[in-house]
């Protein structure tokens, strides 16, 4: 067959723009480190490599959310623990206010003292972060959450709180509503409270009681009635019905206790005849309630040192039950914190096996690709050897 030159032209242009092309595309693959550039060059690969770059930067996306979540946990456990302290100076302060010594303006001294820990604990309520954002207002971050008129205090924050994603399975809340941590707190010792009737003549006050047998109670208002001079008691409910009565038997020191319906409750002093005191279903109190009480308790002219008693034994038990439940949340933001690092330190183990995966797949293989450019080099240049020494070829030159 014979093969014009205009053909053979043709061809071997063609050929060393193949070899040039090929050259070319070595080259870039060396000087990026990258042997795919685009889908053209490796279809499959490069769905693989899209793939991974979206799960990584997904990966990456759960470790700056953990990072967040960690900062706003970590304020939030120093803000429980500050209003933990708060507290316990209260109460500190409560014991030494319930002692028949202290005079009217003693006491009153020590509510003005309870009124600044008052304040202090609505500021540490109302913390920010960094970007002023309110660590006890839920999903409101922008919104103060607590607001103080005198010694009341609302809350003006969102009930639910942000979440955040550490994985496509997990996601963690960021913090705490301001409600859940200091106002539903369980009143009294968390299943009744008592408390002493206004027109109360008698010494007598009541203590917080305890729970004996929790299958016997029965959520409803106690009244127990004094009749001192036969020293008899009879406790009846909400109906008026008669649920337990007896004779009591005060100890040398003045104290005695009652038991019904699977509780127990002490009292000292002596009643006079007449007295009544309640016991009824705890709700829930606001921590801040709790010290306004408090607060008015210490200021009040009327009260005699049996009511003076039982309402600040009252207080001391809801500081215990606040703390206790302040405790409780300390206890759950930690458990946080400690999955957050879980959960980071799992994204950052993911996040090597994608780049590893990537690398593979994307990546110049630097030893082969050098042997591969000097094997094109060397095919181009024998290609371009053979296409001069072929157009030097005419009949011509044998005439």
């Amino acid at each position: 067959m014979t093969i014009s030159t205009l053909s053979f032209q043709t061809n071997a242009v063609d050929q060393m723009d193949a070899l040039q092309q090929a050259m070319s595309k070595t080259q870039t693959e060396l000087s990026t480190g990258k042997q795919i550039q685009t889908a053209a060059d490796n279809p499959v690969g490069m769905s693989q490599v899209v793939q991974l770059n979206t799960q990584l930067s997904a990966s990456q996306q759960y470790v700056t959310n953990g990072n967040l979540a960690s900062a706003s946990l970590n304020l939030e456990t120093q803000a429980l623990s500050d209003a933990t302290n708060t507290l316990q100076s209260a109460r500190s302060l409560l014991v030494e206010a319930n002692n028949a010594s202290i005079s009217p303006s003693q006491r009153q001294d020590i509510a003005t003292q309870l009124a600044q820990l008052e304040q202090q604990l609505v500021g540490i309520a109302n913390r920010q972060d960094a970007q002023g954002n309110y660590l006890f207002s839920g999903y409101a971050a922008g919104t103060q959450p607590f607001i103080q008129n005198g010694t009341s205090v609302s809350y003006a924050g969102a009930n639910q709180v942000s979440q955040v994603q550490l994985s496509t399975e997990q996601s963690i809340s960021t913090g705490d509503a301001g409600n859940a941590v200091f106002v539903n707190i369980p009143a009294g010792n968390g299943t009744f409270t008592t408390a002493a009737a206004a027109g109360n003549t008698g010494t007598a006050s009541i203590g917080p009681g305890t729970v004996t047998d929790p299958s016997a109670w029965t959520a409803d208002t106690y009244t127990i009635s004094f009749a001192s001079t036969t020293q008899q008691y009879t406790v009846t409910n909400s109906s008026g019905a008669t649920v337990a009565s007896g004779t009591y038997t005060a100890s040398p020191g003045g104290t005695f206790s009652i038991a019904f319906k699977g509780v127990q409750v002490s009292f000292s002093g002596v009643p006079a005849n007449g007295d009544t005191f309640t016991v009824a279903a705890a709700g829930t109190a606001s921590v801040f309630s709790t010290l306004a009480s408090a607060i008015n308790t210490l200021n009040s002219t009327s009260l005699n040192s049996a009511q003076l008693a039982t309402q600040l034994n009252g207080a001391l038990e809801q500081i215990d039950g606040a703390v206790s439940h302040l405790s409780q949340v300390q206890a759950s933001v930690g458990a946080r914190i400690n999955a957050v690092s879980a959960a980071q330190s799992t994204a950052q183990s993911q996040q090597t096996d994608y780049q590893t995966s990537i690398s593979q797949i994307s990546d110049t293989n630097y030893a082969a690709a050098t042997t591969q450019l000097s094997t094109e080099e060397l095919a181009l240049q024998a290609a371009q050897a053979s296409y001069a020494s072929m157009m030097t070829l005419t009949l011509f030159k044998y005439i």
